[in-house]
């Protein structure tokens, strides 16, 4: 194993953030190259604690002669935002400078101009060079893990429909509940490695990708960080790369996938109709009818018409909630994974800012 720091120069005098990367190198030319990465987000940290572990087996594995492909892992793939705190409270997925999403605004490039990434550098700001080595590294590889978290949440991904169904085999390995079938339509770190695959000269474009995989890990919620969880997930993230041909070893046989694999259409985007106080009548992985009463807004204390009532609008899973219990008019309640498509109009890409 070896482990090495990219340097990424500050915007002001005197600062400089360092990106540890730890590296495998595999014994055959023909296993799938890896690279994983958590913390983009940098306050949503089960990730970090998977690769924790995970590095710990992938040592052992090194030891053993095991390693077949190119592991490239980096645990905390943003020193950037981990240095970012308002008023004691760890600010890691918005920039505080240009107050843009860390896991948004990726360069769409072709994979042929992969090597453009890392021309000319200082005219880029730290942010964008920070994205510009983390791209780079993941488009050497054929399978590209980004570790998240929701707020509070089920384990769950965004998976392009390009990789779908020859994902489930990660979806089963992490015991997810859930996966999104995303439309390949946004800026985020999945998409922008997936845009590149597909499009690996100026005017190719490929529909689907076999052998390769792009996702984005949705571990859980940002409390979600215990040792036995951490464990849990790195054993299941390992079954992957061993069936995947990454690592050698005796492959156990996967369960079938057995949660919802939903378009970004059918999802339910439950939003506050006024602003206040929440109190929540459903939890995530609850199954919920149509009309179900989901929470309601206390928006005006004390008064006799001072609850709003917020009801499931069709049948489906929830994924996901919010964990603050205070709501700004239209915020963002609840993700409900349906059968149909959401009457609700939705623009291609992400389905959060």
């Amino acid at each position: 194993m070896d482990i090495s720091e990219i340097i990424i120069a500050g915007d002001t005098p005197g600062i400089e953030w360092r990106l540890p990367v730890f590296r495998f190198k595999g014994t055959s030319a023909e296993a799938p190259r890896t690279y994983i990465q958590a913390a983009l987000h940098a306050n949503e940290l089960p990730g970090t604690a998977l690769l924790h572990f995970l590095l710990e087996k992938l040592r052992r594995a090194d030891q053993d002669g095991a390693i077949l492909g190119d592991i490239t892992i980096v645990p905390q793939a943003n020193p950037i935002g981990s240095a970012q705190s308002h008023f004691g409270e760890l600010q890691g997925r918005f920039d505080l400078g240009s107050r843009t999403n860390f896991n948004r605004d990726f360069p769409l490039i072709t994979l042929g101009e992969r090597a453009s990434l890392l021309e000319d550098l200082n005219r880029h700001s730290a942010v964008d060079r920070l994205k510009r080595h983390l791209l780079h590294m993941a488009l050497g590889a054929e399978l590209a893990l980004d570790l998240h978290c929701d707020d509070e949440g089920l384990q769950y991904a965004y998976i392009d429909e390009a990789f779908w169904p020859e994902a489930a085999d990660l979806a089963a390995a992490l015991d997810m509940k859930a996966v999104f079938l995303s439309d390949g339509e946004s800026s985020a770190f999945e998409e922008a490695v997936g845009y590149a695959w597909k499009h690996e000269s100026e005017g190719d474009r490929k529909a689907t990708l076999p052998g390769r995989l792009s996702v984005t890990v949705e571990l859980r919620g940002t409390r979600d960080v215990y040792p036995e969880l951490a464990g849990k997930d790195a054993e299941g993230l390992f079954r992957f790369l061993v069936g995947r041909g990454v690592v050698a070893g005796a492959r156990s046989e996967l369960p079938a996938f057995a949660g919802r694999a939903v378009p970004l259409d059918n999802i339910e985007m439950v939003r506050a109709p006024e602003a206040g106080a929440i109190l929540f009548h459903r939890d995530i992985g609850d199954s919920v009818e149509a009309g179900d009463l989901l929470a309601t807004i206390v928006s005006r204390p004390g008064m006799a018409d001072g609850m709003v009532e917020v009801r499931a609008p069709q049948d489906g899973l929830i994924v996901t909630r919010v964990s603050t219990r205070f709501a700004r008019r239209q915020a963002d309640l609840m993700k409900i994974a349906c059968a149909e498509s959401s009457r609700a109009a939705r623009k291609p890409g992400a389905l959060e800012a």
